[in-house]
């Protein structure tokens, strides 16, 4: 069970709804920049006021339900902007459930989920226009990754039909529409009932859409996390953030997003992972909140770049300085180590991290320069925190743990072996309603109130938790996205020259790959090409035949490097592969 562990947590604004939190810091906060945007690519940052969004948001919900939308699923896939964060809302807050989508799915699988939601609509950035010429649904909304916050009500003044790639209505018709619609009065969205615990958020998990999962969420799932993660992690209306995830991602739609709009801080929107530090820098950015990989990476540039200096050793005795000061209360943080400051935009102060384990030695790293550096550990399924490092604890000394459980949650170990290891078991209000048309799959996972994580760890006496691995055999990369071998698999072995394959992940420097072990069909292939195939041979045409699979699949599940089995695989009696024992 949760331990007795006495937290003073930094107080909250209580809230129960995304609607309200919404409409509350726009009214309190409503002349300060809720977002920074850009009116072109290379362009400044321009800002868009939290007034503005309140009027972007409200046009765009009443102009959906003007079009017969409402309580409908309506889709939204694209790169991270403006206009993708205001349909989500729109959507959310008063129109209907919104399905967020993966921007890296093949077409068959956004096609696939689309079927599966039955959506009526679907919001999309041009960059997945091909993917949607040839699908029919009854509406389509086309957005624009540059926004201009001053031009965009009056520059686009179209009729039905014209100027319109596919048949899709543009974002900036349906908001200048919108607005008229509220300048006459119409209050259907404004004043739309609004249950804070009925379905209103769609997630599909990571998965082909055989095996995939949809999550439905709540507005009271998500309010109570955002609450929950302020109570450990102090932001103030003064704050900025890069916004660099995905956005279709809980963990940046709640935590990048939301709750950031909940603190009245802004958020400035990245144009790349090569600009990030020119896009920090622009933004005069606070808080970025990233994946592992992000931070390592930067991490390793750091110190490839004072060795090549010749300043590694004058690093490392700044940081045993440091160190010995801030120990006595002193802090030099930004005096001693500011050419690093600088890189990351001179005003950035706290690092937030999830979605996978950041290594214990980087944290740690960047904790010595004087940065706060924060990891939370969840799921889509909880919308998405489970615990998280506080910003008041000691995380230097618990850099690889994944923090303390959310207040408002409890979480255990389940069936815990000699270390105290087992399966992370968890309960509370930011717990799912369950699998979208699948209560035989939300029974299997949460039993008599307690969702069953799949992922393993332990909890040591001060209630923080740490995770030791997967119940499962899923492959995370450090990018965060989750692979399962299984589902690969099924792809590999559907070529003819492929008898049967073993998907898994391997450690590379820089991230977690997917690998195959491939059984040759060398009946089949003997039959195709002759008998006197040499080894090479057969290895260029398994090769071809991974290349062509991989074409199927988004590219983070696509299979880099393979092995041509000499052996048969090891198998139980009943001839199914011992996954374990083969790799």
């Amino acid at each position: 069970m949760k331990k007795n562990v006495t937290v003073q947590y930094h107080k909250v604004k209580e809230i129960t709804s995304l609607r309200q939190m919404l409409n509350e810091s726009c009214t309190e906060f409503s002349q300060r920049p809720a977002f920074l945007v850009k009116a072109n690519k290379g362009g400044e940052y321009l800002e868009v006021s939290y007034a503005q969004v309140k009027r972007d948001v409200d046009a765009l919900g009443t102009r959906l339900m003007s079009l017969g939308l409402t309580g409908e699923k309506i889709a939204v896939i694209g790169e991270n902007c403006y206009q993708w964060i205001t349909a989500y809302y729109a959507i959310a807050n008063g129109t209907g459930i919104v399905v967020p989508l993966d921007k890296e799915l093949s077409k068959e699988e956004i096609h696939s989920f689309l079927n599966i939601a039955a959506c009526k609509a679907i919001f999309y950035t041009d960059t997945y226009q091909h993917y949607l010429d040839d699908f029919e649904i009854p509406f389509k909304f086309s957005m624009n990754m540059y926004f201009d916050p001053s031009r965009h009500v009056s520059q686009v003044q179209e009729k039905e039909g014209e100027g319109r790639r596919g048949g899709a209505i543009s974002w900036e018709e349906l908001t200048t529409e919108g607005a008229e619609l509220l300048q006459n009065g119409d209050k259907r969205y404004t004043e739309a009932p609004l249950d804070s615990d009925e379905l209103r958020f769609l997630l599909f998990t990571s998965g082909t859409t055989d095996s995939a999962k949809g999550v439905m969420l709540s507005h009271r799932n998500i309010a109570t996390n955002i609450m929950d993660t302020c109570k450990i992690a102090y932001v103030t209306p003064e704050d900025r953030t890069l916004s660099i995830l995905p956005i279709h991602h809980t963990f940046e739609s709640t935590m990048g997003m939301s709750l950031v709009l909940y603190r009245g801080a802004s958020i400035a929107f990245y144009e790349g992972l090569k600009y990030v530090a020119k896009n920090l820098a622009e933004a005069q950015a606070t808080i970025l909140i990233g994946v592992p990989l992000i931070f390592e990476s930067m991490h390793a540039k750091i110190w490839k770049q004072a060795e090549k200096t010749g300043k590694k050793k004058a690093l490392e005795t700044a940081i045993k300085i440091n160190r010995r000061l801030r120990s006595l209360g002193i802090d030099m943080s930004r005096k001693f180590f500011k050419t690093i400051y600088d890189t990351f935009g001179g005003k950035l102060r706290m690092i937030i991290t999830g979605a996978a384990g950041i290594d214990p030695a980087v944290s740690r790293g960047y904790q010595d320069m004087g940065f706060t550096v924060l990891q939370g550990y969840g799921l889509t399924e909880t919308a998405p925190l489970i615990s998280g490092s506080p910003d008041f604890g000691n995380t230097y000394k618990k850099a690889g743990s994944s923090g303390l459980c959310v207040a408002s949650g409890e979480m255990r170990i389940d069936a815990p072996d000699e270390d105290g290891i087992g399966e992370i078991l968890f309960q509370g209000p930011n717990l799912m309603l369950g699998y979208y048309q699948r209560p035989d799959l939300t029974a299997e996972c949460i039993v008599d109130g307690w969702f069953h994580t799949g992922d393993l760890g332990f909890i040591d006496r001060e209630g923080w938790l740490y995770i030791t691995g997967r119940k499962k055999n899923v492959i995370v990369t450090k990018t965060g996205k989750n692979i399962y071998p299984e589902e690969v698999e099924i792809h590999m072995n559907r070529s003819k020259y492929i008898q049967e394959s073993l998907v898994h992940g391997v450690e590379r420097e820089d991230d977690t790959i997917v690998s195959a072990q491939i059984m040759p069909a060398y009946d089949m292939i003997y039959e195709e090409f002759g008998n006197d195939l040499s080894e090479d041979d057969i290895k260029a045409l398994i090769k071809n035949a991974i290349a062509d699979i991989n074409e199927k699949l988004p590219i983070y599940k696509r299979v880099r490097d393979f092995s041509i089995r000499a052996n048969d695989f090891v198998r139980t009696t009943t001839h199914k592969i011992k996954r374990h024992k083969n790799i």
